[in-house]
């Protein structure tokens, strides 16, 4: 199974992410999604999950929670945006999510990728408008044996 991650859109959706997620089975948006109808726009693509982050107004909290616990492929994923933890970092978030086999956040705009414990921590970077001298950015999620992930720099 292939996952497109996402986050951090704040708004806006670059038409470069339609290209990095062709051919995914299902897309994780990890919230500060900015406008409800970036979601119908990602839906066009494959299912979407989706959690609210600390800038996501009533219209995107009216359809998503603070955190998604899912089954995809036989492992266990959480998804949050991870601002209710302060600054999530892999070990705060195995410390609230032991069981997990994959977690996916965002909040802190940083793409990147570790695994601690056993247990697999993405952040797919802000897929929106750059900020922090950062490059826009998701990432693809292969659940085969290895739970490969590449991230991916948007134009």
């Amino acid at each position: 199974m292939r996952v497109g991650l996402i986050s951090d859109t704040h708004g806006w959706l670059r038409p470069s992410v339609f290209a990095a997620f062709e051919g995914v089975d299902r897309i994780l948006h990890a919230g500060d999604v900015g406008r409800a109808d970036i979601l119908t726009e990602l839906e066009a693509i494959a299912p979407v999950s989706v959690v609210y982050g600390n800038t996501d107004g009533g219209d995107v909290r009216a359809g998503a929670t603070a955190e998604v616990r899912l089954q995809l492929d036989g492992r266990s994923v959480v998804l949050t945006h991870g601002h209710l933890l302060g600054s999530p970092n892999p070990l705060n978030l195995h410390k609230t999510y032991p069981d997990a086999d994959v977690v996916v956040y965002g909040h802190t705009h940083i793409a990147a990728v570790d695994r601690y414990e056993g247990t697999l921590f993405v952040n797919p970077g802000a897929a929106g408008q750059a900020r922090f001298n950062l490059k826009p950015s998701v990432a693809l999620l292969d659940l085969a044996d290895g739970m490969d992930v590449r991230l991916i720099e948007l134009e």
